[in-house]
């Protein structure tokens, strides 16, 4: 099994998670605090992602499955719920939302609420997480690199929540926006790859 096949499956959750568009967010959440704090509150916001989209990761198709949802019809409808997050990526909607719930009063810590959930581990990042675990045939070294993948994902938000002050300086408004209008585009294609993926597995193409 070639790890270049997984490059998709880290670029899909790249850019559902977008950790270049919650840099300036954690910024915002964590205004006042030093830097030992903003490292203590990232690290357990993406812990807590991680053991959601874990969760999700190993027991999602048995959940789907006790539902009577088969593989195919969740992949076509994770796929167009990528494409509807998409849409708000480059139109700035979800922006938008995003700001909307860094700017609710949380006085204490914002690591579980709103950076965890739903910021990194979002709807999106979990119906990608059951999407990418489901296929293959769900063998236990495609799962296990799925997972991998998710890893070194939060690692990179990790990273970036270190450096949120910075690059938020570097890039400014215009450089945010142009990337996430590219990561936008990116995921508009790979959203109607999962739909064509659940057609072809239903035979419907």
């Amino acid at each position: 099994m070639n790890i270049l096949d997984y490059i998709p499956a880290f670029v899909a959750l790249f850019v559902v998670i977008d950790p270049i568009g919650l840099a300036p967010l954690f910024v915002a959440l964590t205004q006042g605090m030093t830097v030992r704090q903003r490292r203590i509150v990232g690290l357990r916001a993406c812990l807590v992602a991680i053991g959601i989209l874990t969760l999700f990761g190993l027991a999602g198709e048995a959940v789907l499955n006790f539902l009577g949802i088969s593989m195919p019809a969740f992949r076509m409808a994770g796929g167009i719920l990528l494409f509807l997050t998409a849409l708000d990526m480059l139109f700035e909607r979800r922006t938008q939302r995003r700001k909307g719930t860094a700017d609710q009063d949380h006085p204490n810590d914002p690591s579980v609420f709103p950076l965890a959930i739903p910021l990194i581990a979002g709807p999106g990042a979990i119906a990608t997480m059951i999407l990418l675990t489901g296929q293959d045939g769900s063998s236990a070294t495609h799962v296990l690199l799925v997972h991998v993948v998710m890893l070194a994902v939060l690692a990179v938000v990790m990273t970036l929540f270190l450096l949120a002050a910075p690059l938020e300086r570097l890039l400014g408004p215009t450089g945010i926006n142009v990337v996430t209008r590219l990561l936008g585009m990116l995921l508009a294609a790979l959203s109607v790859q999962f739909v064509i993926d659940g057609m072809r597995d239903l035979q419907v193409i």
